[in-house]
Formats: structure tokens, sequence, C-alpha cells
């Protein structure tokens, strides 16, 4: 096999596929990832068995062939290079890297191509469209609230269905759920409720376009997505997702309302003060003050007020700062509203205007 590509085109698709690849032994071929040329095309493929890769791109193809090398030795070797035009060449078990206009040579080996695992065909796949603005946007307002306890893996990725004709992403760890539904215009068929994991999500919302559509499907417990010259599939988590609908409120008797800037600065100084393995403070609320806690502990303690709207009876809340905060991040608009009913019950937190998505917030214990 022998081929010519230009070192810049190459280097973005071999960073995807070393994120894809995990195991990162140079004698394992999940380590490597699968070059085949045929066409003037080189096709890319990387996998983990369960999380797989395909693209595509142009080269000028000298003599066509399929091997497997190490990926993070090559993608080395690619960030090393100066950009430009790069030859590869391949003899025996032998693959050899040079730039045309320089004096360099590496030389790595090769594993076949026949021990590189099989990844699942899309050919006859029922995609549907859906924006990618709009997919981003559901990854992102959920994504960082799924569990992190291999126990609970059915909780460890995003809950992905359609209602009626809306998509609805859902996520929780137990102690915090978030919520979004889009409206999809593009007609979308329908298909099994499924638990995508994160893996794949994150891979889609690194390398999405904003612009245009995704195509998506979900057939034989697998999720399958397109877009540009990228094919991403991934196995999906097998599990009893939780009954969400059971924790979000009907109805919350009280809200108050803050300027977004003023409480995540609130935050990030009181965090400096907070137990990390706790992470617990105070939200202290008192018409037009909202006073920011964090208790007393070995190292010390801090507070801050900041304006808030809010007509109601003075009462404490004890909440996990970071359960605030991760939402915070994901919310757009300059003002944020909390919903609750008492001191133990759910919190609910949305943008002001209100939008598509919300966040609940179990509380803790106030002592």
């Amino acid at each position: 096999m022998k081929f010519s590509f230009d070192r810049d085109s190459l280097i973005k698709e071999i960073a995807i596929a070393q994120e894809i690849i995990t195991n990162k032994s140079p004698i394992s071929i999940l380590s490597n990832v699968l070059l085949e040329a045929q066409n003037n095309t080189l096709t890319i493929k990387a996998s983990d068995t369960s999380v797989n890769f395909i693209t595509h791109i142009p080269v000028e193809v000298i003599e066509e062939g399929t091997t497997t090398i190490y990926c993070d030795k090559l993608m080395g070797i690619l960030n090393s290079l100066p950009s430009g035009e790069v030859e590869f060449n391949q003899e025996d078990i032998k693959v050899s890297i040079k730039p045309v206009s320089k004096k360099i040579k590496f030389q790595l080996k090769s594993i076949a191509s026949d021990k590189f695992p099989e990844i699942a065909s899309t050919e006859n796949v029922p995609f549907f469209e859906i924006s990618s603005k709009d997919f981003k946007e559901m990854i992102c307002q959920t994504i960082f609230a799924v569990a992190d306890d291999a126990n609970r893996f059915f909780m460890t990725g995003v809950f992905f269905t359609k209602k009626d004709n809306n998509l609805v992403m859902v996520s929780t760890d137990g102690r915090r759920l978030s919520y979004i539904e889009k409206e999809n215009t593009l007609n979308t068929p329908e298909f099994t409720p499924s638990i995508v994991p994160v893996k794949i999500l994150n891979c889609i919302l690194k390398n999405a376009p904003s612009e245009g559509n995704i195509s998506i499907a979900i057939v034989d417990k697998m999720i399958f997505a397109k877009f540009s010259n990228y094919e991403f599939s991934s196995l999906l988590l097998d599990g009893q997702f939780p009954n969400y609908q059971r924790v979000i409120p009907e109805k919350q008797a009280y809200s108050f309302q803050v300027q977004k800037n003023d409480l995540e600065n609130a935050l990030k100084r009181i965090a400096l003060m907070v137990d990390k393995k706790i992470c617990r403070i105070l939200f202290n609320l008192k018409p037009g003050v909202l006073k920011i806690i964090s208790p007393e502990s070995d190292i010390g303690n801090a507070d801050e007020e900041i304006p808030c709207e809010y007509n109601g009876d003075e009462i404490t809340l004890a909440l996990n700062y970071r359960y605030i905060g991760e939402p915070l991040k994901v919310i757009d608009t300059e003002r944020i509203v909390f919903e609750f009913t008492e001191s133990m019950k759910a919190i609910t937190l949305h943008s002001e205007p209100k939008a598509d998505y919300f966040h609940i917030i179990m509380p803790m214990n106030l002592e």
C-alpha cells in the first residue's frame, strides 16, 4: 500500500480516532487505527468495540491496500512533521512515513487489518434528520448530569426518546435531573427509547457542525450518527432507565430570580471554602436578598449576599454547589429562576425567559 496525503487534512481525522481508542498498548489491535487506500480515498476506522468511527478523505493512491498502525504513535509523528505533502508506504509489516520536503523518515510496525474488529455497516439503516444545532444543545443540557457509578450503569448515559413530535433527552445521577425537549420539524419516525453512552455524545458534541443537520438512527441496540464526512456508531446501554417523570414537580409554590453572573461569581468565591467531599452550601433566602454560605469547616467559612427577586418568608436551602454551577454553564440567559416548595423537596432551575429545558436538584440535609 502506498499513498501521499496532506499532513494537515489527516491530522484532524487521526485526532478524532484517538478519542475513540481507549486501549493504549502498542501490541493490541484496539490501539490501532485502520487505514484503507482505494480509489484515491483513504478510509480511516477506529473502534473500542463499543464506539466506532469511520471517515474518508481524498489522497493520491499509488498502490491500493489496507493495514492498521498504532494510533498514538501515528499522531505523534504527524504532530512533529511540518505542513505539506507526506508519503505513506507499507512493505511487509513495516510502514514508512516521510514528508516530501524534508529528509525525515519514520518507520512503524503494522498489524494485519483482518484482526481489526468488524464495524457495523450503515447500509439500509433507517436514518432520520435533526438540526445539528438543536441536537448539540440537547447534549449540552444533559450530558453533565449522568451518574459516574458503574453499579448503576443504566444511569451513566443519557435517555433519548420521542414524545409526540418532539425529541427528549433526560439524564440523572439520582440526586439531580436534567431534561430537554425539542420539536423536530424534520419528521422523526418512531424509534425505541434508548440510553446513549456519554462517549459517543461527546464525540458528536465536539465534532458536529453548528449548522445543517445530523443523521441519526437507532436500530438493533445501536445508535448511528452521520454528519460531514464522519460516521459514528455505538452500542446502547442496557437496562431500565428510572421513571424520571415522577421526579418532575407538577407545581411549586415559591420562586426567586437572580442575575446569572451574580450567582456564578458568588459560587466561585464561596466554593473556595467548601468541603470538596461534601460540596454543600446554604442558600439563605429573604425578600430581596440571597445569602450564599459555605458552612463552617476545619479551614474556615465564607458568605456572600447577592440581590434577588423574592417575596416569600425566610428559608434556608442546602444544596450541592456543583449541581448549581454545572447547569449555569449551559444556560445562556442573563437571569435564572429557582422554583421550590419547601427545604427538603425538589428544586427546579431554569432560564428566564423559560426555555425548552430545566434542571432539578434534590436538596441536602441542612445539618
